[in-house]
């Protein structure tokens, strides 16, 4: 059968950045549109029915991507979900589209205006099961690929995720939130009939209390399900007060799942030390089979069952570290490293139909590619390009998945698109097969994107950069330079689409974004270079970058900009309280005092054991030197401050500190503050042009604006 692979992702922990925001009403949507384009400049802005040749911010919403690729057990036929926006709802609607390996026959599978996703081919690839809201909560459909009738299988309180088909194609495991009730703390006395009291009181004590993206958190944990693939009541396989998030892996005879999770007690602390588990599903009995400190999750079992490969490290508290491909035996003996020779992390196992060897993704110098490793160790990169699903901002991302005739099906971006599907098969060539913005993008004039390499000042090591240049650009110009700056800090830019920077282009500015220290995708020596000391040379890293491309002749060293978010954001206040180069900055969703942060973030149990050495309290002084506020005296650039007022990664109680620590410097200063938005405040088209059209604003009243073509550099 095809084996899937669910959507490759940063991992939480080490990263500020991910998850949605909360939704807000249509007409709060149609202002909040209409003030963003107020914001833009009048030459940026198109007519209704007039032609243009260059990206505008309403393009926005026509912009649409490939995400989940299925690929049908025979090889034939391509599953995915095919996303689009919605200008009205201000949101974001997936349909099901299926398409031939060899790119024939693209035609849509549902077409309801709600939202579908999750397709997942049946082991005889004759039934396609997925989650669809339509009836306004999301439930397990089926469909029969032969007629085209549609069966509901569930009605579940819960979202489910992580389905998978068993071996027979009877069942259908998959996981789903169980609420707790707790008892009140208190009992409050009876009120009189009709009377009007006061919300209750919110009496919190669990460790995790609020995530961003969710609020503040329901009591309960999540668990394992199966049900019959004909309809039913579902069966609660796991138990405990754990959270089971992981997609589990039927054993062959369908009596067993494997998964992944952090049973530990002291789970709620050492969040990364997760084990692979078998659960029995007539007995519920539940055997560890990994045991070491450290993350050990997405297992993969064999064809023939006799093992299983999975990913993880041993934890040595450091800030980064390469996840490895590791093979054991069904019952937890034998375990061994398979990915020895790479020194990048690996995401997404799938064994080969003869159990000889697994295809994963890795990313590599900014670019995520596809790979196939022999049991012996031996490897070969099948294909790269692989992303496209972080419209805004050029970050890894993609899936992929694998037929049982070794068909490749998956998400492929490049500069110039968002994710499509391609194809590819062992010693060929990959294949685009779609080409979902054409009907846009051939009539836009992009910002041509080139990659750059540079020796950073501090130590001569090479760093890797890509350089947006403006529609139509003119080497004889001089244009405004803005440095733009990833998050994580373990995380990686690359050549990928990315809406946000195309839209700076467009308005004539020339964009540079860099790889510094500390990125994924060039080993663990690099990415931990910061470990403990973060900011530190990035920022000449980052600084020898500008000083590189300035070198090309065309920037104009009076009209630098510099912005980021969330890591990116750290290092921009960090750089003008280092320079005053730069003409303005806009600082996104940053961490200001790293004392603060640790202590108010969601993830609170994590940053103080892995990026510093002790609890905040124990080294207050380690704290503040690496906060940008010990460097707030410094800063004279005029700063403008943007973060979502529902941000948990990065409360926004950090911009506050900073605007009134600005202000009290009598630095030109203003706060962007973006309803109830949480720290992935692109993740609605409006609010991604919001924060385009605000930063544009501010670099243009700070000299930015482009000048007349008679502007010429000086030869």
């Amino acid at each position: 059968m095809g084996r899937p692979v669910c959507k490759s992702r940063i991992p939480v922990y080490a990263c500020f950045f991910d998850h949605r925001s909360a939704a807000i009403n249509r007409l709060q949507t149609t202002l909040i549109v209409a003030c963003a384009l107020c914001l833009v400049p009048i030459g940026s802005l198109v007519a209704a029915g007039e032609t243009t040749k260059q990206f505008q911010p309403l393009d926005v919403f026509e912009l649409e991507y490939a995400s989940d690729p299925r690929i049908a057990p025979d090889g034939e036929w391509i599953v995915y979900a095919r996303t689009s926006m919605d200008i009205m709802k201000d949101s974001k609607r997936s349909t099901l589209w299926r398409i031939g390996f060899d790119g024939r026959d693209h035609r849509p599978l549902t077409s309801s205006q709600d939202s579908q996703g999750s397709p997942r081919f049946s082991p005889d690839g004759k039934r396609l099961l997925y989650v669809s809201v339509a009836d306004g909560s999301a439930q397990l459909y089926v469909r029969w690929l032969d007629t085209g009738q549609e069966a509901k299988l569930t009605q579940l309180p819960r979202s489910p995720g992580g389905l998978t088909w068993s071996p027979d194609g009877k069942h259908i495991a998959f996981s789903m939130f169980v609420p707790d009730s707790p008892e009140p703390f208190v009992k409050m006395p009876d009120k009189p009939k009709g009377a009007e009291w006061a919300e209750p009181a919110k009496v919190i004590s669990k460790l995790k209390y609020r995530s961003d993206g969710s609020g503040y958190l329901e009591d309960g944990y999540t668990h394992l399900f199966i049900v019959s693939a004909e309809g039913g009541t579902p069966h609660q396989v796991t138990s405990g007060d754990f959270n089971h998030n992981a997609s589990p892996v039927w054993t062959p005879d369908g009596q067993s799942l494997i998964f992944s999770a952090n049973r530990h007690d002291d789970w709620e602390f050492d969040i990364l030390n997760s084990e692979i588990y078998e659960v029995e599903l007539a007995s519920g009995a539940i055997k560890a089979l990994t045991d070491r400190f450290g993350p050990d999750e997405s297992p993969a079992l064999s064809p023939n069952g006799n093992q299983i490969a999975y990913i993880g490290f041993d934890d040595k508290r450091q800030g980064y570290e390469t996840r490895k491909i590791y093979v054991m035996n069904r019952d937890g003996s034998g375990s061994r490293l398979l990915s020895a020779a790479l020194d990048r992390s690996a995401e997404d196992l799938v064994w080969d139909a003869k159990g000889d060897g697994l295809y994963f993704q890795y990313s590599d110098q900014g670019d995520t590619k596809i790979a196939y490793i022999s049991l012996d160790g031996q490897l070969e990169t099948l294909t790269g390009g692989v992303g496209g699903l972080s419209l805004g901002r050029p970050y890894a991302s993609g899936s992929f998945t694998v037929s049982d005739n070794g068909h490749i099906a998956f998400t492929h971006t490049a500069p110039d698109h968002p994710a499509d599907i391609a194809t590819c098969v062992r010693g060929q060539a990959s294949r685009r097969i779609t080409a979902l913005n054409d009907d846009l993008l051939k009539f836009r004039t992009l910002g041509s994107v080139e990659e750059i390499w540079f020796p950073s000042s501090f130590d001569q090591r090479k760093i890797q950069g890509w350089i947006v240049k403006p529609p139509d650009f003119d080497a004889g110009k001089k244009y405004p330079l803005i440095l733009e700056i990833h998050g994580g800090p373990f995380a990686d830019y690359g050549h990928r689409f990315a809406a946000e920077l195309q839209l700076y282009a467009a308005a004539g500015y020339v964009v540079l974004y860099a790889n510094p220290r500390g990125s994924t995708g060039y080993g663990q020596e690099f990415g931990n270079l910061i470990h403990h000391n973060y900011p530190s040379q990035d920022y000449d890293d980052l600084m020898s970058g500008v000083d590189a491309v300035i070198k090309q002749g065309y920037v104009d060293t009076k009209r630098l900009y510099v912005t980021g978010g969330s890591g990116g954001g750290v290092l921009t206040s960090w750089i003008v309280g280092k320079t005053d180069r730069f003409a303005a900055a806009v600082v996104v969703k940053p961490v200001i005092n790293w004392m603060s942060f640790a202590l108010t973030a969601d993830y609170y149990t994590f940053f103080h054991r892995y990026w510093f050495a002790d609890y905040p309290w124990n080294d207050p002084q380690e704290y503040f030197r690496r906060s940008p506020l010990s460097l707030v005296g410094n800063v004279k650039t005029p700063t403008m401050l943007l973060t979502g007022e529902a941000d948990y990664r990065t409360p926004i109680s950090e911009t506050e500190q900073y605007y009134q620590a600005l202000k009290l410097c009598k630095v030109e200063t203003v706060m962007v503050r973006v309803p109830e938005a949480s720290h992935s405040i692109a993740s609605r088209p409006s609010r991604l042009i919001t924060k385009v059209a605000h930063i544009l604003k501010w670099f243009d009243d700070h000299g930015g604006k482009v000048k007349e073509p008679s502007d010429k550099a000086k030869s």
